[in-house]
């Protein structure tokens, strides 16, 4: 499917043999990225108006990534999700989630660009402003 906040891409995954200290693993990695669902894993990269600011740190970058959600941690990677957003990544990580990361496609950097640009930029959260008199302790007059 493809709108203006989605896009449709196709994720192929490969299994690289590593071996550190003595141990034999294996480690998951994005092969390759192509638009539509021309690969084995198809999956929706959709833009939401909360991840702006996110987007924009992802841009901003010196290598902008995407992040392929690929399943429990343990076993076969199954791609399930993909995101431009490293906070939803690291959401998944945090639900001890596989993330697999890949090169962000030009394609996909300038159609960020104008969602951000179509949208706005995200506003500063900065820190959060209490009502007057929040947390302290009320004077009292006798």
């Amino acid at each position: 499917m493809t709108t203006a906040t989605t896009r449709r891409l196709s994720v192929s995954l490969r299994a690289e043999r590593v071996t550190s200290k003595g141990f034999t693993a294996t480690r998951w990695r994005v092969a390759d990225l192509v638009s539509g669902d021309g690969g084995p894993h198809p999956l929706d990269l959709q833009l939401t108006l909360t991840e702006r600011a996110a987007y924009r740190f992802n841009l901003a970058s010196r290598s902008p990534r995407l992040f392929v959600n690929a399943g429990d941690a343990d076993g076969e990677p199954r791609p399930a999700c993909i995101t431009a957003s490293q906070e939803v990544a690291a959401a998944w990580l945090d639900g001890e989630q596989r993330v697999l990361e890949v090169a962000m496609p030009l394609a996909i950097q300038a159609w960020l660009e104008a969602y951000l640009a179509r949208h706005g930029e995200a506003p500063d959260e900065g820190r959060k402003k209490k009502r007057k008199g929040a947390g302290r302790a009320r004077e009292h007059t006798p």
